[in-house]
């Protein structure tokens, strides 16, 4: 018999225990971790990293006034007098590539071990948080394994070590970790709306001798990227996904698919853009910053970005859903306020048909050339 399932099944993004991507420092004291954190942070800056800490202040109190304070360059400090919830700190560190942990007081799904014979009690204290180490840190060359280390991890010896003075060595290595949780991509192509000034359905206008909806697949597909079509009703085709998000138009769309598959970054595509080609497909690609939000194409005589050339990465979708929660659908209003990397091509590439009068005089074109 088939186990009652209270909830609706939902796809999750892929987590830690309290981010996308987490490593725990732990096995010596809390300020060499946060110097050694300082000091990987300064190499990694193109990433958008965190670092998970307690506060060490005994007279703590809780914050009765929650401030926010923001510098005039952008940078804000926030005192609240919230508590540790995973729930909540997946929400709080969902833009991180890579959140670094104190292991001293809080536990990450991977680990890196510092050896410092002061701190050998510490370690067997918290052997429990040894299940998966990444490498090793020594603090001094001469420092053996701990004994109760060999006796629970036999291969303990097979893994890497730097020492502490390593910062680059160490830096590439936590690179690689970050480079491994880059999410795959998928295509989507947008053929659900409604066409109303066009009084057909641009989706299966022809301009290449096909749909251009087939053309728009193909031209994702033809960069080995797995497509899906976007509309507004499906019949369960293998090949479609079905707006769960009513009638919010290209918005509902972009969520649509990242609910199906919140774990990978999503290249949408609108199917009135004929001028797109391979190479504008490849540029994109190629200029893809996991880091951001989203990599987003801007003609370069223009003032916003085109939402629907556009890879949103698993990070986009928090926001999104933020965005929604507030009454807006707009996903370039979305971009236009986020951390995107902006990708600038000629005006003539992104140029969108809306009327007859665009489609007439963009076949002329093409045919032309």
């Amino acid at each position: 018999m088939d186990k009652h399932q209270k909830h609706t099944h939902l796809q999750r993004r892929k987590t830690d225990n309290f981010a996308p991507n987490e490593i725990a420092f732990l096995g010596t004291n809390c300020t060499i971790i946060l110097s050694l954190v300082q000091h990987i942070s300064e190499k990694l800056s193109n990433y958008k990293l965190g670092y998970f800490d307690a506060s060490h202040d005994k007279d703590e109190n809780p914050n009765s006034l929650s401030s926010f304070t923001f510098h005039h360059e952008g940078n804000v400090q926030i005192n609240t007098s919230k508590t540790v919830n995973t729930y909540q700190q997946k929400l709080d560190f969902a833009q991180f590539d890579l959140v670094f942990i104190n292991g001293n007081h809080f536990e990450g799904v991977k680990q890196i071990l510092i050896l410092d014979e002061e701190k050998e009690a510490s370690v067997l204290k918290r052997i429990h948080q040894l299940q998966d180490i990444q490498f090793i840190i020594k603090l001094k060359n001469e420092t053996e394994i701990f004994p109760f280390l060999m006796e629970k991890y036999p291969k303990i010896k097979e893994l890497q070590y730097y020492s502490i003075d390593e910062i680059d060595k160490i830096s590439h290595h936590i690179q690689q970790l970050i480079r491994q949780r880059i999410a795959p991509i998928k295509g989507l192509v947008l053929i659900g709306g409604k066409s109303t000034r066009m009084g057909t359905n641009k989706s299966l206008l022809e301009f290449h001798g096909k749909p251009q909806k087939e053309v728009a697949k193909e031209l994702l597909e033809n960069n080995k990227i797995e497509t899906f079509f976007s509309v507004e009703n499906s019949l369960v085709k293998v090949n479609e996904i079905s707006d769960t998000f009513l009638n919010l138009g290209p918005f509902g769309g972009i969520c649509s698919a990242l609910q199906k598959d919140p774990n990978s970054a999503w290249f949408v595509l609108a199917t009135d853009l004929p001028f797109v080609n391979d190479k504008l497909i490849k540029w994109l690609l190629q200029k893809r910053n996991p880091s951001k939000v989203a990599t987003a194409i801007k003609g370069k005589n223009k003032e916003f970005m085109e939402p629907l050339i556009t890879i949103y990465e698993p990070k986009a979708y928090p926001i999104l859903l933020q965005y929604l929660s507030q009454g807006y659908s707009c996903p370039r209003k979305m971009l236009i306020n986020n951390d995107v990397e902006i990708v600038e091509v000629d005006d003539d590439l992104i140029r969108n048909i809306n009327t007859p009068e665009d489609l007439g005089a963009a076949k002329i074109e093409i045919e032309n050339n």
